[in-house]
């Protein structure tokens, strides 16, 4: 099959289709993490509109069904041909970060298979590589519950929600326990096996290590043994988001013992903010814990270098209160950030900063830009960088004609999470507490806008 364009410097040419794979923890395969698509069973969070999900029968797709689909063909025919693909709408509009993943996966990892691309593809747009890259979420087992995520990705958040009475077999089919027994074990019996198969043959040039959190389930750390057993490591570059949970298994420890013996690692650790605000964004957190866990990796980036541990932040509204201090951090341990802006496709994120009117939100991005503006250096750029962004973006009021509507659920359901999480008690802020550093803000929370 040949190209109509030329993928190198076609703006829309992404290698993910060729080499990557991915399934969520309710057993949803797809392009990526980052595309949006019509769900088969479950819409994920940042999924184009998949309708009414509760009469979608439980139908999971093995690998080999998925792999050369009508669907993935005509996925690579449209990139072949230089056609737009409405599911990688987020690479194409750099609606979530400043840099894609196409970027990623196109001209950093497989820039060297771009040449054999051609004569890899059929007439129809099946292909007999086998994918490469294994972005697999065995389980979304998780022990924080970040008030920007949700049960999909989080058993915390899940267990939550069931304690609380906060889901319905309509709108999370998943949970209903005979499906959930359904989606367990195909996840044991196909899921787990494939990827098992993919370590045997020695296919792997990258792992995703995401869930859930990995660092908390066996099978990663039983993976990344059974491939230096194999003598494999040296062939894969392996590539974690993390919140550094745990950092060692069975005596042995991630950043001396496993990752050492790989090609190269990636270690994105999640975090949002420092401190106290850092804990109340992200439930479970203990910020004195994940600072120890994260300097115990830092010796070891002079060897790997700076891309192998990087503090991962995700802009979130209250998160933009601790920001300064997480920067300092990073100076402090000369270490890089990498920045994303939160999930908001809808109205009712109100953990987006984009949930701010404008002229409340430019004015606070402009003081804290001038705060720290001095300080930044080459390996904190991009959070000066995507704060600029940020300031051009179009916010919810400016976006959604049903902003208000919005802004009353959204603040509903936080403040039902404040009331469930005991805000406010034992040491816990609440987010008028944050908010309080600004007085107008403060008054949009409590509703000056609507």
């Amino acid at each position: 099959m040949k190209f109509k364009t030329d993928p190198k410097k076609d703006p829309l040419f992404c290698m993910a289709p060729w080499t990557h794979t991915f399934i969520s923890p309710q057993s949803e395969r797809r392009l990526c993490c980052a595309s949006r698509e019509k769900p088969s069973y479950i819409q994920q969070y940042i999924d184009q509109d998949g309708g009414d999900m509760s009469d979608k029968l439980y139908q999971p797709l093995s690998l080999e069904e998925h792999w050369n689909s009508d669907y993935m063909k005509a996925i690579r025919l449209k990139m072949m041909n230089g056609e737009p693909v409405p599911e990688c709408e987020i690479c194409q509009s750099q609606r979530l970060h400043i840099y894609t993943y196409k970027d990623y996966f196109t001209k950093a990892l497989f820039a060297h298979l771009l040449d054999k691309v051609e004569d890899a593809t059929h007439a129809d747009g099946s292909t007999d590589w086998r994918p490469r890259s294994f972005d697999y979420r065995f389980s979304n087992m998780c022990n924080f519950k970040c008030r920007m995520c949700g049960e999909q990705l989080s058993s915390a958040w899940e267990h939550e929600k069931k304690q609380a009475g906060f889901w319905s077999p309509k709108d999370q089919p998943w949970m209903i326990p005979e499906v959930r027994d359904k989606i367990d074990k195909f996840t044991e019996d196909v899921v787990e096996k494939e990827f098992d198969a993919a370590v045997e043959r020695g296919d792997l040039e990258e792992i995703y290590w995401v869930g859930g959190e990995p660092s908390i389930w066996p099978k990663h750390w039983e993976t990344m043994a059974r491939i230096i057993e194999k003598g494999d490591a040296h062939k894969v570059h392996v590539r974690y988001n993390t919140n550094l949970a745990l950092i060692s298994w069975k005596g042995k420890h991630l950043f001396k013992d496993y990752l050492p013996p790989f090609k190269s690692y990636q270690v994105c650790a999640s975090i949002d903010a420092a401190g106290k605000i850092g804990e109340f964004v992200r439930t479970g957190l203990e910020w004195n814990k994940w600072l120890e866990h994260f300097e115990s990796g830092v010796p070891f980036i002079k060897l790997r270098g700076p891309d192998s541990l990087v503090m991962d932040l995700t802009l979130t509204l209250p998160g933009l209160f601790g920001i300064e201090e997480l920067l300092d951090h990073a100076l402090r341990l000369n270490v890089k950030m990498y920045v994303k802006i939160v999930f908001a496709f809808d109205p009712s994120v109100m953990m987006s900063p984009l949930a701010l009117p404008k002229e409340l939100l430019v004015p606070y991005l402009d003081k804290l830009i001038k705060r720290i503006e001095p300080k930044i250096n080459q390996k904190t750029m991009v959070l000066l960088e995507t704060l600029q962004a940020l300031k051009e973006r179009q916010t919810f009021m400016e976006e959604y004609p049903n902003w208000k509507d919005g802004f009353v659920r959204g603040r509903n359901f936080m403040q039902d999470l404040a009331r469930l999480r005991g805000d406010g008690t034992r040491g816990r802020l609440r987010i008028e507490d944050i908010f309080a550093e600004e007085p107008e803000i403060l008054r949009w929370w409590e509703g000056k806008y609507l």
